[in-house]
């Protein structure tokens, strides 16, 4: 491989464009003998003449264009490289590498959507995971923001509040609970339950809710390893279900599920932008971050009216904390 350098070709390049070594030399700011140095070296490591000496000026060989031709190549590059960086430093593009647990992938993609109608240049990459798998993706830094609950607390990350995160318990629409006011913890626990892996953060949120009803824990459903087919399976009349609201909008709409109105419920948690707090956030990071921040919560899909009446208050009422 031809071991030119910067300096050289620059040097090589203003010979061209002057016609003169003296007067190359004045442009780059270097003396007559230094810029003569750099031809020589160049020549030497080409192992032929890059210029004729002529009564007229330094004259490029054939040898000397095609190193020339070479040498704009690069520089180009360079430039359009410099402009490169200044969009990467201003955030104007780059690429993020977008995780989310497997319950936001029903809001996502329209986040991402909204996102780049303002911010095209930005590629986003999406990959969507269990829990657990999100925060290996985020250990082994395979990702760079993730979409999710409850921050993990066996590594050192930045959480960022961006919405909230209702979880309901649903039926089938014809179940006989349904229209009933004020379903008991106890009278619900009585019911099947279809429910997430051990280690999600539902199954987590449902067995808190449960931890005092005797003998629950020990029993606490059939086990379901995704949100859309415990949804198929709750609609089949299997059982009832733990899961966050933000997954039944269309069933709600279509009214093949509906939401029972159990004491306590709907429990209430948030989402969070996580990412490590030991890196460097790069623009598009930052800026997507701030996006998540401010606007959000506009992409969460479940709304007031999705609720049964006498729910609407508990969920539209309480303001959301940042």
């Amino acid at each position: 491989m031809l071991n030119l350098t910067m300096r050289q070709l620059r040097s090589l390049t203003a010979i061209e464009q002057s016609g003169k070594i003296s007067i190359a030399a004045n442009g780059l700011g270097l003396t007559g003998p230094a810029v003569t140095l750099q031809l020589k070296q160049a020549e030497e490591e080409i192992g032929m003449p890059l210029f004729d000496r002529t009564p007229d000026g330094m004259r490029p060989t054939a040898a000397g264009q095609a190193v020339l031709e070479a040498a704009h190549a690069i520089q180009e590059r360079l430039r359009a490289l410099e402009e490169e960086i200044i969009a990467f430093k201003g955030g104007k593009r780059g690429t993020l590498k977008l995780g989310a647990v497997s319950t936001a992938k029903y809001f996502a993609p329209r986040l991402i959507a909204a996102f780049q109608k303002t911010h095209p240049d930005i590629d986003i990459e999406l990959f969507i995971g269990n829990r657990a798998e999100t925060i290996e993706a985020l250990r082994r830094q395979t990702i760079d923001i993730a979409l999710m609950g409850r921050p993990p607390r066996d590594l050192e990350v930045e959480a960022a509040l961006f919405g909230d995160h209702p979880l309901v318990i649903i039926a089938p629409a014809d179940h006989r609970l349904v229209g009933k006011r004020d379903i008991t913890k106890e009278e619900i626990a009585a019911e099947k339950f279809l429910v997430r892996e051990r280690g999600s953060g539902t199954r987590i949120s449902l067995e808190i809710f449960f931890a005092d009803i005797p003998g629950k824990l020990e029993n606490l459903g059939t086990e379901m390893g995704s949100n859309e087919t415990i949804k198929q399976a709750v609609m089949a009349g299997l059982g009832v279900a733990f899961i966050s609201a933000h997954t039944i909008e269309q069933e709600l709409q279509l009214g093949r599920l509906a939401i029972l109105d159990v004491s306590g419920m709907p429990i209430r948690r948030q989402w969070f932008s996580v990412s490590r707090s030991d890196r460097t956030a790069s623009p598009a990071m930052r800026i997507f971050r701030d996006y998540l921040i401010r606007d959000g919560a506009r992409h969460l899909p479940i709304t007031p009216k999705t609720y049964p009446a006498e729910m609407i208050s508990s969920y539209a009422d309480t303001p959301l904390k940042r």
